[in-house]
């Protein structure tokens, strides 16, 4: 896959490639990026999405990695790829969210 790096985030920590993120560790389970190209690969495995608080039903668009996958060094890159492919097909776009927000700040007036 090449040269991955890991950053801290919300007591855990996300997995980027090539400034982009793939995945999550958090609680010691590792979490790829899902959409509709690689979801049904997790729920076929009975995985659970990442929810990031207890009390909140907020849910993220990653997925629980199965522990047979975690075992297996081939599988796992196979699905981590899938996962980079998400993110490299739904880039963030923190332009768009900026110009939404300035747009309702603007409206309030």
């Amino acid at each position: 896959m090449g040269f991955v790096t890991v950053k801290k985030m919300f007591g855990g920590a996300s997995i980027y490639y090539e400034g982009l993120i793939f995945g999550i560790l958090a609680d010691d389970i590792l979490y790829f990026k899902v959409d509709d190209f690689n979801k049904s690969d997790y729920i076929m495995a009975g995985m659970k999405p990442f929810k990031p608080f207890d009390d909140k039903p907020m849910l993220m668009p990653y997925y629980e990695v199965p522990v047979d996958i975690l075992e297996n060094r081939e599988q796992l890159a196979e699905w981590a790829m899938k996962s980079l492919m998400v993110s490299r097909n739904n880039p963030p776009n923190f332009k768009k969210r900026k110009v939404a927000k300035e747009k309702e700040w603007c409206s309030l007036d």
